[in-house]
């Protein structure tokens, strides 16, 4: 038999010059990057917060700087958190051996960052862009709808609150007219009193404090059709990861982000299900940031509405956002249609259409559409007059009487330009490239990063989660390239931490200039 050598055990025994472990940490780690930047990050609006007196507490800079690479581990949990600061080296270096509990953490998370963590996440995106990483002349938009921490069948729904109101407010205007109407007779049997008495107890007891939870449910809808009942912040969404696999709905949010080499450049959390309505004020909050806007929009379907179209083109973005059917319309199916709207023959100069049968279509007035935001839009409607009769009905239209259409004629034109632009060759780069940009980034983040569910409640504390899981896809993102080029501790290269002071450094002089 062979001589089996073991390596020797290290010895357990304390030495005279003991090893300090966290030489164990390579230089090029992630978790040296994180704290480079932090350390740079301006922390005035939050050390602001504290109010001085008593015990003395832990230091922002360093429960900043475990926190994000806690999300950048993939660890959400506050007690979690706290067990790897006894037991992780990385996380021991960061906090310089300090152990705050999962307590302290919750409420630096959930209290000290809300409202700041936005401003956190664009200054290291403003180092991105210093670094040449991002150059923030486009953005690919998406959204995806992450589910709530709330409890997942606590509906309450405006109708069913707003019909369930009306019955009661007539129950109600029943019994004092019956009470009105025994005190206008003067009716003072016993019987009678005893009937009015338990009315006025059931009114009390009962019908007032239900019109008044109606009224305070309906107060917290505002203009939402749902919330719910343990967080009543989120609204009820159809998710396509529904856990049980049968398109259920679901409290959830629905985040938005901008993209660019997949890099998170700004996001925003909404309380609508649809896509269309977040685009104004996501483009607002990417300019306050960054104190401009991009030269390029990308993105899809979802987006492409006439307020859409006109708010870029009056900022003079160039847009290349789908809009519906676009796909459709480039089938021959869709093409070779006689009786689609955008097929029929229009008459500019007469303001009619023309249908396959020969039928004239004529101009019976104006209408308007309110969108779910507001928007009002104007469409023409036109209609026919002998449509009774024709051979060619059945494959018209299936309404009743005669065919009534109703075009917008603005929205036509915003969408021959975008389809202009959608099929050129920019338009065919860019198109190509939003599936691998923002839909990538969204799979990574709930399938790698195991990101399927917010763990806090209300839309403050999910935009403080929110932002953290974007600063550490960024982070996550920024030290795979700086891994990568390996060029720590070098002079040259834009990934050395070199390069990342002086990016800084060059940051805050423009601030101070510009303060001048």
């Amino acid at each position: 038999m062979a001589n089996i050598q073991f390596k020797a055990l290290p010895s357990n025994s304390p030495s005279l010059f003991p090893e300090n472990i966290l030489d164990r940490i390579p230089l090029n780690h992630p978790v040296r990057l994180v704290s480079q930047v932090v350390d740079q990050l301006d922390l005035e609006h939050i050390i602001r917060q504290y109010k001085g007196g008593g015990t003395t507490s832990f230091h922002p800079r360093m429960l900043i700087k475990v926190l994000f690479y806690a999300y950048l581990s993939n660890i959400y949990s506050c007690r979690k958190i706290e067990r790897a600061l006894h037991e992780n080296i990385h996380f021991m270096w960061l906090s310089g051996n300090s152990t705050p509990d999962y307590r302290t953490i919750n409420y630096f998370r959930g209290k000290r960052l809300k409202g700041q963590i936005q401003e956190l996440f664009a200054s290291i995106v403003r180092m991105l862009h210093d670094m040449e990483y991002v150059s923030l002349k486009v953005q690919y938009v998406d959204g995806t709808k992450i589910e709530s921490a709330a409890g997942r069948y606590t509906f309450v729904w405006k109708k069913s609150i707003e019909k369930n109101k009306i019955k009661l407010e007539a129950n109600i205007a029943s019994v004092l007219s019956d009470i009105d109407a025994q005190i206008s007779r003067d009716q003072s049997s016993l019987g009678d009193q005893q009937v009015t008495d338990r009315q006025l107890r059931k009114l009390e007891d009962d019908y007032l404090p239900r019109l008044e939870k109606y009224e305070e449910q309906l107060e917290v809808l505002g203009d939402r059709n749902s919330y719910s009942k343990t967080d009543t912040d989120a609204v009820f969404m159809r998710m396509k990861e529904d856990h049980m696999k049968n398109g259920q709905l679901k409290p959830a949010y629905n985040t938005q982000i901008s993209t660019e080499e997949q890099f998170i450049t700004h996001y925003s959390i909404h309380q609508t299900a649809a896509d269309t309505t977040t685009l104004p004020e996501h483009l607002e909050g990417f300019e306050s940031h960054y104190g401009k806007q991009s030269e390029s929009i990308v993105a899809d379907a979802g987006y492409g509405s006439e307020q859409n179209y006109e708010l870029m083109e009056g900022q003079g973005i160039t847009a290349f956002v789908k809009y519906n059917y676009f796909h459709m319309e480039q089938k021959r199916k869709d093409k070779q249609d006689p009786f689609s709207v955008q097929n029929l023959y229009y008459n500019q100069q007469e303001d009619f259409y023309v249908c396959p049968a020969g039928q004239k279509l004529s101009f019976i007035g104006h209408a308007t559409r309110v969108s779910a935001n507001g928007y009002t839009a104007q469409v023409s409607c036109y209609q026919a007059r002998r449509c009774e009769g024709c051979p060619m009905r059945s494959g018209c239209h299936k309404a009743k009487g005669d065919r009534l259409i109703e075009v917008n004629h603005r929205l036509n034109k915003l969408k021959d330009k975008a389809r202009e632009r959608l099929l050129s060759e920019e338009g065919m780069y860019h198109r190509s490239k939003r599936p691998i940009e923002v839909e990538a980034v969204f799979g990574q983040m709930k399938s790698n990063n195991r990101f399927t569910r917010f763990t806090m409640k209300g839309l403050d504390k999910v935009a403080v989660e929110f932002g953290l899981m974007a600063i550490a896809h960024n982070l996550r993102k920024w030290a795979k390239k700086w891994k990568d080029k390996a060029f720590i501790g070098k002079p040259g290269g834009k990934n050395s931490l070199f390069a990342i002071n002086q990016a800084i450094n060059m940051l805050k002089s423009t601030k101070h200039r510009l303060a001048a």
